[in-house]
């Protein structure tokens, strides 16, 4: 696998920065949860968790002995993609950050993060044809062009590559699951159709990278890489399944109709 970056062995420092990094990230929202704790009705404990372990997933995925590894490895590398652009986005979504935030924030304030959500250019990236073009869409041109190696030859590209896949996979996880304050609310229909063609493409690709690796990619670690792929994105994607079915069921579920004594 080809590198320009400098790679070192893992140390203290790395694990320091990478400790540094959850915290930083993660502090915020309990920072948020204690001011809309004051105000409102507590906050679900459960969201927490989903948070930090969202926080986690994506700080591995950057810094610390996987995201180092990814320089050099195949498969840890497609580790950092599910991680960044499928797992952590998934925990994300269900701590619901933008509800937590409008609860905290000041009504005027709360007001303009509401009519940001609801306008056009935001509408438009977030709704699920949309959301599954960057996702999916972004992800075939990395693996089937020179982009791949490009993108380890390049630091701001590299960054900018990874800043997108993860962005990518948070509207998309957005557009599918109805738990976050959202810019639109789609049918099921719709967001059924486009998750399965979604799916399809996702494992269509790992496929693809089994039997054609990027240049510079041995064979056995591609066909390594490519199967966690597909395992490790079906059983993610399989979460989001749930997760719209079950909304759709709840939704369709008729209200108890209550006797009269």
């Amino acid at each position: 696998m080809h590198n320009h970056h400098e790679v070192g062995t893992v140390d203290s420092s790395s694990l320091l920065g990478l400790g540094i990094l959850i915290s930083c990230l993660i502090l915020p929202y309990l920072i948020a949860v204690y001011a809309s704790n004051k105000k409102k009705r507590k906050w679900p404990l459960y969201r927490i968790v989903l948070w930090s372990a969202g926080i986690v997933c994506i700080s591995l995925s950057i810094l610390g002995p996987i995201a180092k590894m990814a320089h050099t490895s195949f498969q840890a590398h497609m580790a950092t993609h599910l991680l960044l652009g499928m797992l952590g986005p998934l925990l994300l979504v269900f701590s619901a950050p933008m509800t937590l935030l409008v609860r905290t924030l000041p009504v005027r304030f709360a007001r303009k993060v509401s009519k940001f959500l609801k306008s056009t250019y935001i509408q438009f990236v977030s709704h699920p044809i949309t959301a599954s073009i960057l996702n999916i869409g972004g992800l075939w041109i990395l693996y089937t062009t020179d982009l791949f190696n490009l993108m380890h030859s390049s630091t701001v590209l590299y960054i900018f590559i990874h800043f997108h896949v993860f962005l990518a996979g948070y509207i998309f996880t957005v557009s599918m699951i109805n738990v976050d304050l959202s810019p639109r609310r789609t049918s099921f229909q719709l967001r059924a159709v486009v998750l399965v063609l979604a799916m399809a493409g996702h494992s269509i690709l790992s496929k693809w990278i089994y039997a054609n690796p990027p240049v510079g990619i041995e064979q056995a670690d591609a066909k390594v890489g490519a199967m966690l792929m597909y395992y490790g994105g079906d059983l993610i994607d399989l979460i989001i399944v749930i997760a719209v079915c079950a909304q759709y069921f709840k939704l369709k579920q008729p209200e108890p109709v209550l006797l009269k004594a």
